[in-house]
């Protein structure tokens, strides 16, 4: 027992005793251990300071550099900022040179304001003594036209006595050339005159104002016989002369004519229409410039129709010397007013153009125009137009459209 207590007592000693050894010789290998570690670690650590020196150093070079790039951005600022500064002071300098002038100038206009309110003044008491004048003109005027008008009817009811006094010595005429006649064992049935020709081949050879007597009109027609040009026996159907009669009228007026046969008329769309359905006729125009230039055109046969055929224009044959060309249209065109557009333009020549015409698409002619006054007349597209005469913006001094039988 005791030597079992021994034996349990050396192994437990040997135990202890390798126990210490092993401590000893873990706490050997652990303290080795933890300096290698500690090297390791020491070693680990400066390597690190290296590279972060290094980076510092890279950090700061870098910094060198911005600064340097900054400083001279700085640099090239100050300059431009100096340019500027100079440029405005230069600027500043023409502005306060500008001011200067805007004050002559101001100082200027307000002496010329004050001389122009004076003149305006003036100009406004010179236009209320002339406002004054013209109203005591116009009742001047006011009056002549009165004066004018009582002459004018005292010269109309003048004119009609002369014609009935020329109608009465007329028919005295007559009658005693048919006492003549029936004493000479005579007898001859009276024709009335159907137009100037039968009247010249009557006997009565003086221009001036004649009755005639158309077929299927109702009553008789004053007109105006040219027994002197050319032969004579010419039946006036539309003259122009002083611009005293308005030729801007509707379709009823240039179908029953108007005016007076002694001055400016138009004989009427329905007796020209009648005259030359009871013949062949001949047209003819005589026309003359604000020079005094005579020229011609004559047609060697006229007619129109009937008011439902528009008063339509039949040409045959042109001669004359007022252009080689006809200022008529030879291949028929209808009558136009400015209430009856019968042409072939859109633009309604009649009120383009005034008057009443034949214009087909407003034409190359218009002696019912506008009658424009010497001086006045040039550049007129809406005067007393014959193209080919004068032009298309001529207007002429005078008109006159004549017919005669084709056989006088």
């Amino acid at each position: 027992m005791e030597n079992y207590t021994q034996w349990l007592q050396k192994i437990e000693n040997y135990i202890v005793e390798n126990m210490k050894s092993e401590m000893a010789q873990i706490q050997q290998n652990a303290v080795q251990n933890h300096t290698a570690t500690m090297l390791e670690i020491g070693t680990s650590l400066l390597s690190q300071t290296a590279e972060q020196t290094r980076k510092l150093t890279d950090v700061e070079t870098q910094v060198l550099n911005q600064t340097s790039r900054l400083e001279i951005q700085l640099l090239e600022n100050s300059l431009s900022t100096y340019k500027l500064e100079k440029q405005l002071l230069q600027q500043t300098n023409e502005i306060l040179k500008i001011h200067e002038k805007n004050s002559l100038l101001e100082h200027k206009i307000l002496e010329m304001e004050g001389k122009h309110k004076e003149e305006l003044d003036t100009l406004k008491e010179e236009k209320e003594n002339l406002q004054g004048l013209v109203t005591r003109q116009t009742h001047i005027i006011q009056e002549l036209e009165r004066q004018l008008n009582r002459a004018t009817t005292n010269s109309s009811v003048l004119q009609k006595q002369q014609l009935e006094l020329m109608d009465t010595v007329r028919n005295l005429v007559s009658l005693c050339t048919k006492e003549v006649l029936l004493k000479g064992g005579k007898k001859e049935e009276e024709k009335p005159f159907r137009d100037c020709a039968d009247v010249y081949q009557a006997g009565f050879n003086k221009s001036g104002i004649y009755t005639i007597y158309i077929n299927n009109m109702p009553e008789p027609k004053k007109v105006f016989c040219n027994m002197d040009l050319n032969g004579g026996g010419w039946t006036i159907v539309q003259h122009r002369e002083d611009g005293s009669l308005d030729f801007q009228r509707g379709w009823k007026e240039y179908k029953m004519g108007f005016g007076n046969p002694s001055g400016e008329y138009w004989l009427g769309n329905e007796f020209i229409f009648a005259i030359t359905s009871q013949r062949q006729y001949t047209l003819r125009i005589e026309l003359m410039d604000w020079e005094g230039n005579r020229a011609y055109s004559q047609y060697d046969r006229f007619h129109i129709g009937n008011e439902k055929q528009n008063y339509r224009l039949y040409l045959k044959g042109h001669t004359g010397t007022a252009g080689k060309q006809s200022s008529l249209i030879l291949h028929g065109a209808d009558f136009s007013t400015k209430d009856a557009d019968n042409d072939n333009c859109m633009c309604k020549c009649a009120l383009m153009l005034t008057g009443g015409w034949w214009f087909d698409a407003c034409g190359p002619s218009n002696l019912n125009g506008m009658f424009y006054t010497a001086g006045q007349n040039h550049g007129k597209l809406n005067g007393i137009k014959w193209h080919y005469f004068k032009g298309p913006s001529y207007s002429l001094r005078s008109t006159t459209m004549m017919i005669r039988p084709l056989d006088f």
